[in-house]
């Protein structure tokens, strides 16, 4: 194979990259494709968790303003993984879009549906509990309590005071 038929496959092979990834849409324009398949790209600026530990990946500063999202149901987090470190990514779903409350998203399933971020995602850890409330931290070891402190009983064999003898002779 010549050098040129190796150059004008790599252009081939770029172009076809090239135009692979113009073929995501914009968050923008997302809600024209309702029904579709499509690609969505966009960059995350946070992943908010919802009522009974739905994640919402938002794109825009006002969620409720905001064209687009996406959104983990707790059921499918374990095959999607970590969401909450795609925050400040730029990234492309892949999936059908569907149209909520006025406003178009993709239901993420599975980690294969995202490109770009996708790889900065870890599996969530084994004991994550997406109901419990408050703050989620792996791997925070806290000390054992120490045990409480026991005190022991006097023996009653012990003599005191007036009772003892002083010339070693047992009282009578």
């Amino acid at each position: 194979m010549s050098t040129r038929n190796i150059f004008a496959l790599l252009a081939v092979l770029l172009s076809a990259a090239a135009a692979s990834a113009s073929d995501c849409l914009s968050i923008q324009n997302a809600s024209q494709h309702v029904g579709e398949t499509k690609c969505v790209m966009g960059k995350v600026l946070r992943v908010k968790v919802g009522a009974r530990g739905v994640h919402f990946v938002d794109f825009c500063e006002d969620q409720m303003a905001c064209p687009f999202t996406v959104v983990v149901f707790p059921h499918d987090l374990k095959d999607v993984g970590d969401v909450r470190r795609l925050a400040g990514q730029m990234i492309e779903i892949h999936g059908p879009v569907k149209l909520y409350n006025g406003r178009a998203e993709i239901i993420l399933t599975r980690v294969s549906q995202l490109t770009g971020g996708s790889t900065l995602i870890p599996p969530l850890p084994k004991n994550y509990d997406v109901e419990k409330q408050g703050h989620y931290s792996a791997g925070r070891i806290r000390p054992t309590k120490k045990p409480a402190k026991t005190y022991a009983t006097p023996a009653a064999t012990v003599t005191y005071g007036n009772e003892a003898d002083v010339n070693g002779e047992p009282p009578q």
